[in-house]
């Protein structure tokens, strides 16, 4: 199951800006890629270390460092202070549960939102925390794990497709954020395939495990509102915000990004309210169920509660019963039981109940 609930015990009573890590440890080293890049000119390079990337904060092409491992906590502290980062905000990079937010400062933009991803094997939702740094020439971007939905802007930079070597630092966060968000439209695609698999099984034969996996896709969409519902206003702040980071023609681009945002979340509550029909149909099913059983088992009692009646009278063991001595006594009790049975059966049926 998605986990939803995290909590930074482990933070309390520290100085602010004290860099601890809060999550979980997914790499034993960290890996660097530079991307370095202009209208004409990509190279890309995997560094050995942080010192590495140095060279890169001041070049005029526009660079791209990528992080992957922030448990690492030394080494985010060294690219932190050579590139000007405030300790807030490196602590909110090592701190892997923040919400989706941006924060303005003068010689950056601080970004972070959540990666998702969907696990085959253990068909679950995984999140992974993504922290932008979009500097005057620079895109910084923190991962906790290898892989993520980047490939396609990596293609563009490398084949020079599209505009993106043309453009500046605030196009390259520009894409990597709607790769991000273009990513949850296959993992609402999933989740709807799942959803359409339920209703079938919920109209035909709804068992226990039909409940179950209403309740896990129940737990996957409030995964999904908590961390997508905040990336409106995160678009939004990008859109309103006036800051030489962010050219006006980049601006028209996040629009796009601000609308493909809108229409995930109307989904998501798309999704939510069609879970919480389908689960109070399987509860209505259910009890419905419940009821024809009972009254199967009602008309069943009420057909023998006459024939367990005249079978007591007869049980009676007194002598003065002249019906004993009767040649065609056990045939007539026979008749009569059987006729009451029939009748009752037949009234039943008269009133529509079997």
């Amino acid at each position: 199951m998605v986990r939803i609930l995290h909590t930074g015990s482990r933070k309390a009573g520290e100085v602010p800006g004290t860099l601890i890590h809060i999550g979980e440890k997914h790499l034993i080293e960290p890996e660097i890629t530079i991307i370095d890049y202009n209208d004409k000119n990509f190279q890309e390079i995997k560094a050995e270390n942080i010192e590495e990337t140095y060279p890169f904060r001041d070049t005029n092409d526009v660079s791209w460092i990528n992080i992957c491992g922030v448990h690492q906590v030394e080494l985010i502290e060294k690219i932190g202070l050579h590139f000007g980062i405030h300790p807030l905000v490196l602590e909110d990079i090592v701190h892997t549960d923040q919400r989706p937010k941006v924060e303005f400062f003068d010689p950056y933009i601080y970004i972070v939102l959540k990666m998702l991803t969907y696990d085959e094997d253990e068909e679950e939702l995984t999140s992974e925390q993504v922290s932008i740094i979009l500097g005057p020439n620079f895109v910084i971007s923190f991962q906790e794990v290898i892989g993520d939905t980047f490939d396609p802007v990596r293609e563009r930079l490398k084949l020079s497709k599209g505009r993106i070597r043309k453009q500046g630092p605030d196009y390259l966060a520009y894409a990597l954020l709607d790769s991000i968000i273009d990513n949850y439209f296959v993992m609402l695609e999933k989740i709807g395939e799942d959803i359409e698999e339920l209703d079938d099984e919920l109209l035909d034969n709804p068992t226990p495990r039909t409940i179950e996996q209403i309740h896990r896709l129940k737990k996957e969409i409030i995964f999904l509102r908590k961390f997508i519902w905040p990336l409106r206003e995160v678009v939004s702040g990008l859109q309103r915000e006036e800051t030489p980071f962010i050219r006006e023609s980049t601006a028209i681009f996040l629009k796009d990004v601000y609308d493909h945002t809108i229409q995930v979340i109307d989904t998501i509550e798309s999704y939510r309210d069609i879970l919480s029909t389908m689960l109070d149909l399987y509860l209505s099913t259910a009890s419905n169920r419940m009821n024809e059983i009972m009254k199967v088992l009602t008309i069943i009692a009420t057909i023998f509660i006459p024939l367990t009646f005249i079978a007591g009278i007869y049980g009676m063991n007194f002598e003065n019963m002249p019906e004993l001595g009767w040649q065609w006594g056990y045939p007539a009790v026979w008749v009569i039981m059987l006729s009451v049975a029939i009748g009752m059966i037949g009234y039943f049926r008269n009133l529509k109940w079997l």
